[in-house]
């Protein structure tokens, strides 16, 4: 598939549907790539909600950004923030299954920062990725995020059904693009 005229803007409340089917089934998405996904069995039992995106979309400090290929057609999703004087924080980011491994991220990736240093001048950006997707982690490490050291407990809570590795976490990246690290 065609990823070259993705045409972006911001979510608004008429996209929360939209945006909560593709994350939950961007997650849900099955991927033979190893270690990609990372627990199988807790990436099927992914859920969200609107009422989860709904505050993405209305918080004055965060935009959801969406992709839209040339049909207008919703094809990956990201939600920036601005935590302080510098620092954009992306999450939620969200790929269609059928546009996965065509560029689609890496496109959306450079949208979000591209889009916070205009936007809020930022020169470093922070993501957390789940421990168990190492390849996915790769993919961020060549796209010049860094691990920090830092990690985040991973909210066993909502799954508590599910026998998950203990050592599972959020490991913590980032990204500068100061003058002293360009």
């Amino acid at each position: 598939m065609a990823t070259r005229n993705l045409q972006f803007r911001s979510a608004t409340l008429e996209d929360a549907v939209q945006l909560q089917q593709l994350v939950q089934s961007a997650f849900r998405a099955e991927d033979s790539r190893p270690d990609w996904t990372g627990n199988a069995e807790l990436a099927s039992s992914f859920k969200i909600g609107v009422e989860d995106v709904l505050p993405k979309i209305l918080n004055p400090d965060n935009v959801v950004l969406m992709a839209l290929d040339e049909n207008d057609t919703l094809v990956a999703s990201i939600e920036v923030a601005k935590r302080d004087n510098n620092t954009g924080r992306l999450s939620m980011i969200a790929v269609d299954q059928r546009f996965q491994q065509n560029g689609v991220g890496r496109l959306l990736l450079a949208y979000a920062e591209d889009y916070c240093r205009q936007t809020w001048n930022t020169t470093r950006f922070s993501l957390d990725a789940l421990s168990s997707r190492k390849a996915l982690i790769e993919w961020y490490i060549r796209r010049g995020y860094r691990k920090t050291g830092e990690t985040t407990p991973f909210p066993r809570e909502r799954f508590s059904n599910l026998d998950l590795p203990d050592e599972l976490c959020f490991i913590e990246m980032e990204k500068d693009f100061s003058p002293d690290n360009a």
